[in-house]
């Protein structure tokens, strides 16, 4: 199911389609109707009633039907016309300034390909392939190197003015490195980071949040006399001579191919994909460029900015020029869309959880919406404070976003389609674990009794497989022992004598026994294991793994402050506080732990080099996985087949590797074992090297015996 929308008594409203059929002249007049009203909402200001997706699919639609009734086709139809036809300007473009037509498919993208050779007579060995921004087109005019005025896209022939923007819009400079005169021509968008601060300045001085950073872009760009300002960030794309272009910079922007003028772009100055994780990429076939397509569209989930696809140009500018121009696109240009990662849905309720540390998590429950391949039902929401910011209510249209294992999330509300029944979210006065009081001096509530709040999760989570693995320690037996009085946090587990089990119902000698002695082993855990039972905010299975290997001894993370934690891969200003915080709050249980004899060192961790003396060379041996990043998928065989996943990647970085949860092109391995999917796949799409567990296991070596 796909969302959508349709026309109601002249409203649009929100609807789920399993097609994009139109079954009647009536059908096209609401769809044509539907499709203009969003396209001119977010063309005068961002805000549009549908999502990319959905607007996609409408005019697909329509473009369908158009084929079938040609002679029913409608004046205000946004079929072959830039901007939709809603877009206007009254600033004249020395060149029209087009869109792209789209395709959703390799089979597709081979058959435009292939056209654009038929057309031009000769096989095209040079296409340019570069991600598609999710931005608002500008035209940029620079008058011997001054940037003197920036205009909209418009209808393609003309645009607006919008150079009152220019000191919002980074990665376009006041001043080319050369006084040339010329037009760049790229995208503006705002960044995952920009769009929050965004949002907090516009909420913040009574505005409605924007709905997504494309919108925020759209309207932020064309906004005048705002009380406060807004960051946007500028990519290039192309460059094409002006008036008063000196002749040979003219006929060098005219003749050159298209990555040589990017390479001139960046040069200049101007920011261009090229300095991001994504760059322009000059290919040779078509095969090369699926790969590459494959390639962008692996990082996309890791990226600080939007794209919703891959422009893929002939690069040569004989090519370009033999190929023309149709009435709304170059014909030498297309856009290979990618999967939604962003729909509108409703937001039906808030779900108040408390983690095991006593965290009060809100989770928002949404009406079922398919994004980037997956039915999302629910969607993360950080704190009180961000549900208050982005001012949620019950009932909102949401904009939500999720790609690739990243967890959904909702963006904002879609504000203009409030219909006043929407209703405050209720926030808990009281824990709704226990009903003890709130602590709500952080931005992320928690109950007043902390992991008290949550012990029997807390201890069944310590006593896991991945933690402590105390077999026979399950969550049943574990309220047995807290109703009892004999556990009141994890290092009582440690001090519990045959007599005292053994008084509990359904335990009998073997099943005690059993019990303290698999207690016993957890002694000799880890520390990362260790340390990771302890259930420390802000850290989980593999950023204990990275603690305990940094600083090697449980007494040197102790005295290890925030700065000297910060050291550790992964940790920021803003988490190296808690962490240091909550190992505080842990000291009485530490010690207590120390006193029963559980491991509290690293096996292979030196830890660092103590402040003041000279950091000698590393002198342990090199691993055989040193310096790579592995993903381990699927299940694991042989040698390996009754290790968990955690003890998996615990063996990854004894090994001197990196552990992974998503492949992309920094993946150097991917251990694929049986029924591995979609993680195997995009390995095989990137190139990434596939070993099965049994090799994964000889390469290992001693370090499995």
């Amino acid at each position: 199911m796909r969302s959508g929308l349709s026309v109601v008594s002249g409203r649009m409203v929100p609807m789920t389609t399993t097609s994009a059929v139109l079954a009647d002249a009536s059908a096209y007049a609401d769809a044509v109707a539907t499709a203009t009203k969003a396209a001119a909402a977010y063309y005068a200001g961002g805000d549009s009633a549908l999502d990319d997706d959905s607007y996609d699919r409408l005019v697909r639609a329509i473009e369908a039907y158009e084929k079938e009734h040609p002679d029913e086709v409608l004046a205000d139809s946004p079929t072959g016309k830039v901007a939709g036809g809603a877009a206007v300007g009254d600033v004249p473009h020395s060149v029209p300034m087009l869109s792209l037509d789209n395709v959703f498919s390799a089979e597709q993208f081979a058959a435009w390909a292939a056209g654009v050779e038929r057309r031009i007579g000769r096989e095209i060995t040079a296409w340019s392939v570069e991600p598609k921004l999710d931005g608002l087109a500008i035209a940029a005019r620079y008058v011997k190197g001054r940037l003197t005025r920036i205009i909209t896209r418009g209808d393609g022939t003309a645009g607006e003015d919008v150079s009152h923007g220019i000191d919002s819009i980074e990665g376009l400079p006041a001043e080319l490195a050369e006084p040339y005169t010329l037009e760049i021509r790229g995208e503006v968008l705002m960044t995952t980071r920009q769009f929050e601060a965004a949002n907090e300045a516009r909420t913040a001085h009574g505005g409605e949040p924007f709905a997504n950073a494309r919108s925020a872009a759209a309207g932020s760009l064309r906004a005048k006399d705002r009380a406060y300002k807004v960051r946007m960030l500028f990519f290039g794309y192309g460059a094409i001579p002006a008036e008063h272009t000196a002749e040979e910079l003219a006929e060098r922007l005219r003749t050159r191919p298209h990555g040589e003028l990017m390479t001139l772009v960046g040069a200049l100055g101007v920011h261009t994909a090229d300095a991001t994780e994504v760059p322009n990429r000059v290919v040779a076939t078509i095969d090369e460029v699926q790969e590459r397509i494959a390639e962008i569209g692996a990082l996309r989930a890791e990226l600080p900015f939007g794209i919703d696809g891959i422009v893929v140009k002939a690069d040569l500018a004989t090519d370009q020029q033999d190929a023309g121009f149709g009435t709304r696109a170059p014909r030498w240009a297309i856009a290979y869309k990618l999967p939604a990662v962003e729909k509108i849905t409703k937001l039906v309720g808030v779900e108040w959880n408390v983690g095991r540390t006593g965290v009060i998590a809100p989770r928002a429950e949404l009406e079922p919406v398919e994004i980037d391949g997956s039915t999302v039902t629910y969607a993360t929401l950080h704190n009180p404070a961000d549900i208050a910011r982005r001012d949620l209510r019950i009932g909102d249209q949401v904009m939500v976003y999720k790609a690739g294992d990243i967890i959904p999330r909702i963006e904002a509300p879609v504000a203009h389609l409030r219909t006043g029944d929407e209703q405050p979210i209720v926030f808990p006065e009281v824990c709704p674990q226990c009903g003890s009081g709130i602590d709500t001096s952080e931005q992320r509530w928690r109950c007043e009794r902390g992991r008290n709040c949550h012990l029997v999760a807390s201890l069944s989570y310590a006593a896991g497989r991945d933690q402590l693995d105390i077999e026979g320690l399950g969550a049943s037996r574990v309220v047995q022992l807290v109703d009892a009085g004999l556990v009141a946090d994890l290092a009582d587990l440690f001090t519990l004598t045959r007599e005292q089990l053994l008084a509990l119902d359904r335990m009998g000698p073997t099943s005690t026994d059993n019990l303290l002695a698999a207690i016993e082993r957890a002694k000799a855990q880890p520390l990362s294991r260790v340390l990771c039972a302890l259930g420390v905010r802000g850290t989980g299975r593999s950023m204990s793994r990275r603690i305990a290997r940094h600083f090697a001894t449980m007494d040197a993370i102790r005295a290890a402050d925030a700065e000297a934690v910060q050291e550790v891969e992964g940790i920021g200003p803003e988490k190296s506080p808690v962490i240091v915080a909550e190992l505080a709050e842990l000291a009485p249980v530490i010690d207590k732990l120390a006193a029963a004899g559980v491991n509290m060192t690293e096996p292979g961790a030196t830890g660092p080099a103590p402040k003041g003396e000279a950091e000698e060379a590393d002198e342990r041996p090199a691993g055989p996985l040193d310096g790579m990043t592995v993903v381990v998928t699927g299940a694991m065989t042989g040698a390996l087949a009754d290790l968990s996943r955690n003890q998996m990647n615990e063996l990854v970085e004894r090994a001197g590797g990196k552990s992974s949860s998503s492949v992309s092109k920094r993946t150097s391995m991917v251990v694929a074992g049986e029924g591995a999917g979609s993680k195997r796949t995009k390995a095989e799409d990137l190139g990434v090297r596939l070993v099965t567990p049994d090799e994964f296991a000889e390469l290992l070596g001693d370090l499995l015996a």
